[in-house]
């Protein structure tokens, strides 16, 4: 059984949390904590397989809890659980530099915290980030699974109208930040992306990716014109599709339409919009993160497109899912560990 430190200053929070975690025979929670500083006695003394921590809390937030246990170097798998403020969202994202591997929404009351869609939620992120750090500490497979068949026989199109379209999931806003900051201000494309996150938060995402990078990352607006050298996060509860224009640019269309499989935005939904575009080469990139999302998407593109496609390695993902799914289906031209993948981009994307 896993055991999970709960650190949140609300009495009915930390109970709440407690119940949901404890619902799942696979992991307990007996040990609370009220603040950062309690939650540091804690994890100095003794080992827990996860940690459930919440943003704001007196005496130690769980930002400043995150960068005291960076610089004490004690490791803990950290998930944290956030409101959708402007400030916490943007709080969450630092969290995820600090170490943080995923966060989950906060509910806004009792009954929601009560609720099926909280608990799906904290259980499903609990397994999947878990179970891969299960499978980490036990013995890897040799480089690739064996059901994986690289597509040995195709070289990047060196066209003059290319794009860069992106989907992750769990653990991707951190390793984001791996990629988009080593891509350069002069990439011979425009890049879409698709991150699996709630309104709000996709916002603090690409301004805080933004700061970082020489490219342009800003948060898509319906109707954008899609340019090179700038990147375009799907927001939070939209679908984010691709429209080619009369006069031969692309657009951004933001969709409401119902979520699929529980996600919107949906990059199956994205890639598939590229069908009709008019880019020559189409560069897929999947990182880590759970289910498999952006496989239907991309085994429709390739019939119509030419489609290099890049799947981070399971070593470097926090969650194994998609890039799993992809990997399987015998598309995929790269397999690469997270510090590679802005290398990969670039070498078949280039510069302008």
């Amino acid at each position: 059984m896993r055991n999970i430190l709960v650190v949140d200053d609300s009495a009915l929070m930390r109970r709440v949390i407690c119940d949901i975690i404890n619902s799942d025979e696979t992991f307990q929670a007996i040990d609370t904590c009220r603040d950062g500083l309690d939650a540091l006695e804690k994890l100095r003394a003794k080992r827990y397989d996860g940690v459930v921590l919440d943003v704001n809390m007196p005496r130690m937030d769980g930002l400043a809890l995150l960068e005291q246990l960076q610089k004490e170097r004690i490791r803990a798998t950290v998930i944290m659980v956030s409101t959708t403020t402007t400030k916490d969202a943007e709080v969450t994202m630092l969290a995820m530099e600090r170490g943080a591997v995923d966060f989950v929404p906060k509910p806004t009351n009792v009954i929601e915290a009560k609720g099926e869609a909280f608990k799906g939620k904290l259980l499903g992120v609990l397994n999947a980030v878990l179970k891969t750090q299960k499978m980490a500490l036990g013995s890897k497979s040799a480089e690739t699974p064996e059901k994986v068949v690289l597509r040995r026989n195709t070289e990047p199109v060196r066209s003059r109208n290319k794009l860069v379209a992106l989907a992750c999931s769990t653990g991707g806003p951190k390793a984001l930040q791996s990629v988009i900051p080593y891509l350069p201000k002069n990439l011979d494309a425009p890049m879409v992306l698709v991150q699996h996150m709630p309104a709000g938060f996709t916002k603090s995402m690409a301004d805080r990716l933004n700061e970082l990078s020489p490219l342009d990352v800003k948060e898509a607006n319906e109707g954008d014109v899609l340019e090179k050298g700038h990147v375009y996060v799907a927001p939070g509860g939209k679908h984010l599709l691709v429209q080619r224009l009369a006069d031969g640019t692309h657009c951004i269309v933001l969709s409401d339409a119902p979520a699929i499989g529980g996600l919107r935005p949906c990059a199956n939904l994205m890639y598939e919009s590229l069908m009709d575009s008019g880019y020559d080469e189409i560069t897929c990139v999947v990182l880590t993160g759970m289910g498999a999302d952006g496989t239907k998407g991309i085994s429709e593109l390739q019939k119509e497109k030419n489609v290099y496609v890049i799947a981070q390695d399971e070593e470097t993902s926090v969650v194994y899912g998609m890039p799993k799914a992809i990997a399987e289906t015998g598309l995929v031209d790269e397999i690469v560990p997270l510090e590679s993948v802005a290398d990969t981009i670039l070498k078949n994307v280039g510069v302008n």
